[in-house]
């Protein structure tokens, strides 16, 4: 199976996929991995390399865990008070980094940056919103 895209331009997918599961855990409802990893990377399920299979499955598998995580290190804010792009990116990086592995941590936050710029761009107050993401993930990883 080739694989023909940008390990960034899998990152981006793998955030928004992880997005995309994320909006139907937090409305309680039902879906299928397969399905939205299928629309998002527009191919069918089998095609998609292993590799983001592992980061989306692992994101999600590992949901709880790493939400409670980026809580420890969050005392002053909740992490469901971030919004869902925002900890789309964080639950992609962190499973990169130590569920998947072999990133190195600077990779690992320069591709969340990147993210945070071309998604998130400023929050209501001016702030960028990309330095708060590399706050968090400097924090955690």
């Amino acid at each position: 199976m080739e694989n023909n895209l940008s390990r960034n331009k899998q990152h981006e997918l793998n955030t928004i996929c992880i997005y995309d599961a994320l909006t139907y855990v937090y409305s309680g409802q039902e879906f299928s991995v397969e399905e939205i990893m299928s629309s998002i990377f527009e191919k069918e399920y089998v095609e998609i390399p292993s590799f983001d299979k592992e980061v989306v499955i692992k994101s999600l598998t590992h949901l709880d865990e790493i939400i409670s995580i980026f809580q420890e290190k969050m005392p002053k804010m909740s992490f469901d008070r971030l919004n869902l792009l925002e900890r789309s990116i964080l639950i992609m990086s962190y499973t990169n980094f130590k569920f998947v592995g072999g990133v190195d941590k600077r990779v690992v936050i320069d591709t969340a940056i990147k993210l945070s710029k071309k998604y998130l761009g400023t929050d209501y107050s001016g702030k960028d919103d990309y330095k708060f993401v590399n706050a968090i993930l400097d924090n955690v990883l």
